[in-house]
């Protein structure tokens, strides 16, 4: 469900303290039966980071709401976002995150990775205060998890690392032949090149 906005809401967003008077805001819009249900919003951000649209995914229970990526990343798609932030209440006001809570992050921000629409926050809200996930460091920690990475993601990742090494190779091979070019021009002996560039003698003969 989109949340509705007006122009002076939709901020450019610097930092978590940005994100919570936005939310806040919207919390309590809702009556005192609303708030004791938990929510679960995405914020969409343009290149600027102004936001562009703010939507309701899930409206749960006193302790929990149910998250799909689907329903994030349609959203998300469909209105152009650049970037997201997620949100969500805590009726009881203990702000720690649950293993649910970091368990949802984690996934969403693995599929945030393969769709290229990164997940820069996400934080946990009261009436009153907030908790951010990145700015206690526990969004780079969930972003190095490979718990959710995908059999196609791992794959691609897997030949970039085996690219990268056969780069580093191919450079230290051209390092051997200009050495050994060099050591022939001084009349060095084959045995001699091999043990400083250990290439094969067929190579240097070659060259």
């Amino acid at each position: 469900m989109n949340v509705r906005l007006k122009e002076e809401d939709r901020i450019k967003i610097i930092n978590s303290d940005d994100i919570f008077s936005i939310m806040q805001k919207i919390l309590l819009r809702e009556n005192k039966i609303g708030r004791d249900k938990e929510h679960f919003w995405i914020i969409g951000l343009a290149n600027n980071h102004r936001i562009l649209f703010i939507e309701l995914i899930s409206l749960g229970t006193v302790s929990m709401s149910v998250v799909h990526p689907m329903e994030v990343f349609s959203f998300a798609l469909q209105k152009r976002a650049v970037k997201l932030i997620l949100a969500h209440n805590h009726p009881s006001g203990d702000l720690m995150p649950s293993t649910d809570g970091k368990d949802v992050t984690n996934r969403l921000l693995q599929n945030s990775l393969f769709l290229e629409v990164p997940v820069i926050d996400h934080i946990i809200i009261s009436e009153t205060t907030y908790y951010s996930f990145a700015d206690s460091g526990l969004l780079e920690k969930l972003s190095r998890s490979k718990k959710y990475v995908t059999a196609y993601k791992q794959e691609e990742d897997r030949l970039k690392e085996i690219g990268k090494k056969e780069g580093l190779q191919e450079g230290e091979k051209r390092k051997a032949v200009e050495m050994a070019r060099a050591m022939k021009k001084d009349e060095k002996s084959i045995e001699e090149i091999q043990k400083y560039t250990e290439l094969s003698a067929k190579e240097i003969k070659k060259l």
